[in-house]
């Protein structure tokens, strides 16, 4: 236990010292800081020109746009309108004169064959693709309170003529999958939870065969035991992966709430509270089956070029669920989904992602953790194996057949 205590320690600041490790783990977090203040301070400073980069007013100064309507169609603006949000002037030139002073930020202008062919000009004096057509709503409602006869009742019922009430006899909400956010959640999910175990993975593989490639593994096996060598890296890597993992989380959290923003989804959309507790158990169970796999690909191969070429074989499985991701999220609960979630191979990345779209039933939930778990555990002693002097010492171009092999025992 001592041995591999030392083998973790070492592992851990090995990792930390790596450039490459502190410029994924601690660089982009110190990157996203830096880049948010200086545009904090580039607004305290400058704040038109940001205004202009991101298509805003400054705070305090809201500028509406103007309209020219030679139909006569425009009698009169919506009483919830705003004031100066929609400005009437006689003609173009008053129009262009106003947008020169900074009075409006854009004018429409309606022609008089409107009613005919309903085309609208607009103009303004740059091309933003953020901002442009930011206020066309505005027009729009407008010119249907007009073509109704001024009548605001008719027009917000036109708008949105129903009114509907779902009431669900199962006793649960209903996402609405036509809702950007019924696909977007489990989207992000998923390729969270891939990025997270592929990467974690990929640092047991990475460790593993530069240590043969520089000859150091060669030191290392004179005192430690392959088996507790595999188990501090297994446990070390593990740690620093979902290190990485937090950091990136903690980040993105922390620069939301120095924007001033919030991010409140309907509750209907909100990821429940068991979402973690079954998150971090299928984070340590797949963490555990691929980094396994990797380390059997690490003790086999001579050197890290050909370990990165062997892991195609490794991962394939995970990629599975990513081909067949829209039809898991529209039905979480179907055939494929089920088969997909308890499949060792397949079941971190496709759980998760059922478990952001919808409910999933628990004893599905406890098959798949203990199906994987039983997996992670088996193909951890077959790699276990593969930890020996011999095979770690030797190195040859990796050969998928003699790869299979030594996981089943029969090399």
């Amino acid at each position: 236990m001592n041995k591999t205590r030392l083998v973790m320690r070492q592992e851990i600041i090995n990792t930390l010292t790596r450039r490459s490790f502190q410029l994924t783990v601690f660089g982009l977090p110190l990157i996203s800081f830096l880049f948010f203040a200086g545009i904090s301070a580039l607004q305290r400073e400058s704040p038109d020109t940001v205004s202009n980069i991101f298509g805003t007013s400054p705070a305090g100064q809201a500028v509406g746009e103007g309209y020219v309507d030679h139909s006569g169609l425009i009698r009169a603006l919506p009483e919830y309108l705003p004031e100066g949000t929609l400005k009437a002037y006689t003609g173009e030139s008053a129009a262009r004169q106003a947008l020169e002073d900074g009075e409006i930020q854009a004018f429409y202008l309606v022609p008089a064959d409107y009613l005919d062919s309903g085309g609208i000009v607009y103009i303004r004096p740059d091309f933003n693709p953020i901002s442009a057509f930011d206020q066309a709503f505005v027009l729009q409602d407008v010119l249907r309170f007009n073509l109704l006869g001024g009548d605001s009742q008719l027009a917000a019922m036109v708008q949105n003529p129903l009114d509907l009430k779902v009431t669900v006899l199962e006793g649960a909400s209903e996402r609405d999958q036509d809702n950007p956010l019924s696909f977007f959640i489990p989207y992000a999910v998923t390729m969270l939870y891939y990025i997270s175990i592929l990467t974690s993975a990929s640092y047991l593989l990475s460790s593993i065969a530069k240590e043969k490639e520089n000859q150091v593994l060669e030191i290392l096996l004179v005192t430690v035991e392959p088996a507790k060598l595999l188990t501090g890296k297994f446990i070390a890597l593990g740690l620093m992966g979902l290190l990485q993992n937090v950091l990136w989380v903690v980040t993105a959290l922390v620069l939301l709430r120095l924007s001033g923003r919030s991010f409140a989804l309907p509750a209907v959309y909100q990821l429940p509270p068991e979402f973690l507790f079954w998150g971090i158990v299928f984070y340590i169970f797949g963490y555990g089956l691929y980094a396994s796999q990797m380390a059997g690909v690490g003790a086999l191969v001579p050197n890290l070029k050909e370990a990165s070429q062997a892991t195609i074989l490794v991962i394939f499985p995970m990629i599975v669920p990513l081909f067949f991701m829209s039809i898991l999220i529209e039905d979480p609960n179907g055939t494929l989904a089920v088969i997909l979630s308890l499949v060792p191979w397949t079941a971190p990345v496709t759980m998760m992602l059922r478990l952001a779209s919808g409910d999933v039933p628990l004893w599905q939930l406890l098959a798949s953790s203990v199906l994987l778990a039983g997996t992670a555990y088996v193909i951890l002693r077959s790699v276990a194996r593969l930890f020996r002097a011999q095979t770690l010492l030797s190195g040859q171009p990796f050969n998928a057949k003699v790869y299979l092999n030594a996981l089943l025992g029969r090399a």
